[in-house]
Parts: structure tokens; sequence; C-alpha cells
């Protein structure tokens, strides 16, 4: 039976303080409290955790059309995290465990996505999500929203929700017009211990601020996203007045303090360790969103001076944590004496085949969806050198991207105009063969949902917003050696937060400090006017703030499409029929030292 949201929230949701009861094992509460005088028991139970699991189901990859594999051989896949579930599961005890998630479930591979635009869950009579059967199927108990939850819309994250077993949580998703919770802010489960008192444990669920940013278009006017210490410091001390013995959060939200969308919104992005500082009452949090994988970190409460424990597993279902509790009993409550965390990795075990026979039948249908033929190239091109070099691949997306823009404004009051476009390396994988181009091979380069818009800039913000750009290459002197591996990445910057603007010629000179990197800059072979207005197609995520990059957010907008990128890509390379990289590829951006070029 699917999670009923209506029935969780209650009447209760209109002072916010909706619950569900549930057992580990199904079982009734247990009797009624003992004595404070009896002799001290002790309990101790596990609560597994992922995050980002990011539509992967299968230990495999739809852009390559082969099993996952990285440098460091993981796996991915709720397959595997099933294995691992029912082995901590055996060794712990059913009853002795609860399993949740910290968000962003239903998007990032072919496979979510098919389920979302292709044959969409939304559809009457449609589908029922990958992503639902299989964590109903291995029991997850409760999961936090995430914020690429938002990126297909309120109506398929609905849908999603109906459709799963286990409440999706978001204390700080409100609705926008009354303030009340928009989704269940959190969910209450009793442990029942053989000392016949059950442990009480509640799991507070929160998103990320950001996704009024990001996913503006979808939520804007629908909900509000306030920050995550000021509803944990809301709901924490509201759990304990309701008897939870012990207050899990699950927060999608980075532990580092910091943003990705600078002064734009009041919040943190990454505040987990805030929530953790500052919001006295909570003994663990399941951290997602940073894509990094941290075993154990404890933070000090501030107002308590104990450790708060928190852990965040590998993205993809990488890993798996464990949180262990040790509780003891006295005068009359179960207080929590001990919390430890670490993680397991998933390319230990074997995919669970109940998992992979459950959703065979859609496996074999996005596979033979992502290998359908749309057209041919005449040549290769790879992205591995994309982030240090102007290679085609990349000047594919911006040609594909001008172009796009350069026809919508076609007969407007813009079209003469120069059209400029940025794009990113989101993944070194990435690849175009010679002959026979695929959907796989189109979708590989646009991983995300990001949709593409149109904003007018001047000569002097794209100066601004390319010396911004250069930040992600590493300071290396004139005449030192050049390890590629290690030019990038710069103060943690990701390679999807790294642009290259096509259009505009110029150097970045890395043997010069961030803000003083950008010289020659040339439109048509003459310098760049200051003055001069330029129109950029840029990705929604990167308009709405995305990255921190200047400018952008506040510049005019002079015309959005609701369309994936990918699928523009896509749709591109059908009409064309061939891809030829003599048609758009061109050098027009290189790294320098003292005006020497580096490669």
């Amino acid at each position: 039976m699917a999670f009923d949201r209506r029935k969780f929230l209650g009447t209760s949701a209109a002072t916010g303080a909706a619950v569900a009861l549930t057992g580990a094992a199904g079982t009734p509460a247990a009797a009624a409290e003992g004595s404070a005088q009896e002799r001290q028991h002790t309990y101790a139970f596990t609560v597994m955790g992922t995050t980002d699991l990011h539509g992967n189901v299968f230990n495999w990859d739809y852009f390559t059309d082969k099993e996952f594999d990285d440098k460091a051989h993981n796996d991915v896949g709720l397959a595997k995290i099933s294995t691992l579930v029912d082995q901590v599961r055996a060794q712990k005890g059913r009853r002795n465990t609860l399993l949740i998630d910290a968000g962003d479930t239903i998007q990032g591979t072919q496979l979510s996505y098919y389920y979302a635009k292709v044959d969409p869950i939304t559809a009457r009579r449609g589908p029922v999500h990958p992503m639902a059967q299989a964590m109903n199927a291995i029991g997850y108990d409760a999961a936090a929203l995430g914020n690429h939850e938002f990126n297909y819309g309120i109506p398929v994250l609905r849908k999603f929700e109906e459709q799963c077993d286990f409440p999706l949580l978001g204390a700080n998703a409100l609705d926008a017009k009354t303030l009340r919770p928009a989704f269940a802010p959190y969910s209450m489960h009793r442990l029942r211990t053989p000392h016949g008192r059950d442990v009480k444990v509640a799991v507070l669920g929160l998103t990320n601020p950001g996704i009024a940013i990001w996913d503006k278009a979808n939520v804007q006017g629908k909900m509000t996203f306030p920050g995550l210490e000021e509803q944990a410091a809301k709901y924490v001390p509201r759990l304990r007045s309701m008897g939870a013995d012990v207050v899990i959060v699950s927060a999608h939200s980075g532990s580092s303090g910091t943003s990705s969308y600078g002064d734009q919104l009041p919040y943190v992005e990454n505040a987990a360790g805030l929530v953790a500082e500052q919001v006295p009452g909570i003994d663990a949090i399941l951290v997602g969103h940073a894509h990094t994988e941290i075993p154990e970190y404890r933070v000090k409460n501030k107002a308590t001076g104990k450790d708060v424990v928190l852990s965040e597993p590998l993205k993809w279902g990488q890993r798996l944590t464990l949180f262990d509790f040790e509780l003891t009993w006295s005068k009359g409550c179960w207080s929590v004496a001990k919390v430890s965390a670490r993680v397991l990795n998933s390319n230990t075990v074997a995919e669970d085949p109940k998992i992979t026979r459950l959703l065979s039948d859609e496996h074999r249908k996005v596979v033979a969806y992502v290998n359908q033929v749309i057209g041919t190239s005449t040549q290769a091109m790879s992205s591995a050198e994309g982030p240090v070099k102007d290679v085609a691949i990349i000047d594919l997306i911006n040609h594909v991207q001008a172009e796009t823009v350069k026809g919508a404004l076609a007969g407007t009051e813009w079209a003469a105009l120069p059209v400029l476009s940025q794009a990113s390396c989101f993944s070194r994988t990435a690849a175009i063969p010679a002959g026979q181009v695929t959907i796989k091979d189109a979708a590989g380069l646009y991983p995300f949902e990001n949709t593409l818009e149109a904003r007018l800039l001047t000569g002097a913000q794209l100066k601004d917003y390319l010396e911004f750009s250069a930040r992600y290459y590493v300071q290396t002197a004139a005449g030192a050696p050049v390890d590629p591996a290690k030019l990038t990445n710069a103060e943690n910057i990701p390679d999807y937060n790294y642009d290259a603007v096509y259009g505009l010629s110029y150097d970045i000179d890395v043997a010069q400090p961030a803000g003083l990197r950008i010289s020659g800059l040339s439109f048509q072979g003459k310098p760049v006017d200051p003055a001069a207005r330029f129109v950029l197609a840029v990705n929604n995520y990167r308009a709405s703030g995305g990255g921190n990059f200047p400018h952008v957010p506040q510049a005019k907008q002079l015309w959005a499409n609701s369309e994936e990128i990918r699928n523009t890509i896509i749709q591109w390379v059908k009409a064309k029929g061939t891809i030829d990289p003599a048609q758009f590829a061109s050098v027009d951006w290189k790294l320098t030292r003292g005006g020497v070029a580096v490669f």
C-alpha cells in the first residue's frame, strides 16, 4: 500500500506536528514503562542511510551502456544497497534497524528520466516509478526531499510521493500561501526492545533552500524553503516533547557551511554542520547533497556541549551509512549513551536478485531507448581534455545552444545582437563516436535536467564572468611543471562550475592570481567593448544563481525555454542528421603563462 500523505499530515498539519508511528518489525506498542528503581537496561539499534541515489537502481551506466565502473572501482545502485541492508538486518535483527534516505532520488540517470518524461508516471494508468518500486521492496522507513526532486515539476514529485510506502520529509518545504508544511515534516518510529519499553525514534527531514533558486520555474509562488537551522530549532523541541527518545535529522544539505548561490538567499546551502552546532537535542544527522564521503564527523553543540554525529554516504548508492546507537534505561526513560557512524562499500557485495528481477523490464526498455540511433558524426569527439582545452564536444553543446537562442530571438528587437553561449564539462568521459550516434551518446554530454535561457550582458560583465570562472584553475608559475590532473578544481570548484564561453576569443593566464587571468578578450577579431551588448545562451541553473557567477542572475531575461538542453541537443542531431565539427568547432580560448600556451 502506498504511503498516504493526507492521512499522515491529518489535522495536525495545521500546527506542523504531523507524525506517523511505525514499528520496525510491524510490532504493537510495548507495555507501560517500569519503575525507575528497576535495574538499568540497555538497548542497541542501527539506523542505515543512503543519499543522492539519483535514479540508480542497477550497477549500470546508461550513457556507456555497460556496467558502472570508475577509477576507484565503485559500484552503484539500490540493488547493491539492498544486499547490504539485508546483511545488516540479519546481523542486528530487523526490529532493531531503520532505513532512511537524505534525498535526490528521482533524477540523474536515463532510467529516472524515462519514467518522468518518456513513459511518465503522471500519465493516466502510468507506471510506478522504478525508484519507488525498489525502495518499497527494500523497506525504507523515510526519505528527505532533495533539490533534484523538484526538477521534473511538482506533479511528478507528488505522484512519486503517492507511490512510496514511506513518507517524503521536508520540514522546511512550506506552502507559499499558508506557510504550512507542504510535506510531512517528520516521522516517528517505535522500536520494540526486549525490556518491554519501546524506543521512539524521530526522523526530521530537511531539504535545501537553494530549490527556490535552482527550480524557481517549478516552485515560485507554490512553495517556499526557509533555512535548515530555523526549522530544526522549531521542530526538535516539539519532537522531544512528544516523547522522542532519539532525534535523527535527514538533511539534504552538506556539512561545509558554504553556499553556491552567494547572498541571493539569506540561508546557507550546506548547513548540516550548523544545524548540529546550533540546535540542541539532535543525536545524529544523515548528510546529503555534497556528494562527498564522510564516514563519521562529530560536531559539538554549543548549547549542550554534546557531540552530534554526522555521516554522509557516497552518492548513487556507492556507500551505506550505519549509525549505531547504544541506549540506557534509567529513571523512567531511555537516554543515548553512545552514537557512532561508519560506511559500508557497495562494491563488496552482489546485486540483490529480488531487486534486479523486479525491475528487469524497466531496465530493458531504457536500454533500448538510449540505443536508438539519431544521426551520424564525421569524427569522434571526447570531453576528456575539456576542463583544460577548448574541445569540439563542448563546442557542440555551445553551438546548439547559441543556434537555438538565435532562432528564438529572430524577429525580435534583440535579433541583431551577437549571441554567445556558456557550457561546462559535466562529464570527463562523455564521447561522440565517429559513425552512428545514439541517444545515449548525445545525452551523455548533458546529464542534468537544465533548460535554456537568454540573458542580456555587457562586455564588461562578460569579462567579470570569465574572471570568476577562471578561479577554477590552480595558480601555476611560468616554467613550473604542469600536471593536467592537478591544474583544475582550485578551491574545490567542481567541473560543472567552470564555464567556457563560446563566441569570444580569450586567454587564461594561470600564472596570475584569480581575478587577473583573462587577457586578449575579443569578438570577431576586435577587442570587446566594455559597453557592448551581447546575448548569452545560459542554462537555468547558472541563470538562477547556481555557482554564484556574477551578473547573470540579475541580467535581463530575453527568452526562456522549458525543454531540457539534453533534448534540444538530441533534436538538433536528429534534424541535422550529421554532426560535422568542421562547421562549429574552433579553438577560441586557451590556457597560458606569460603569453606562452600551456598546451
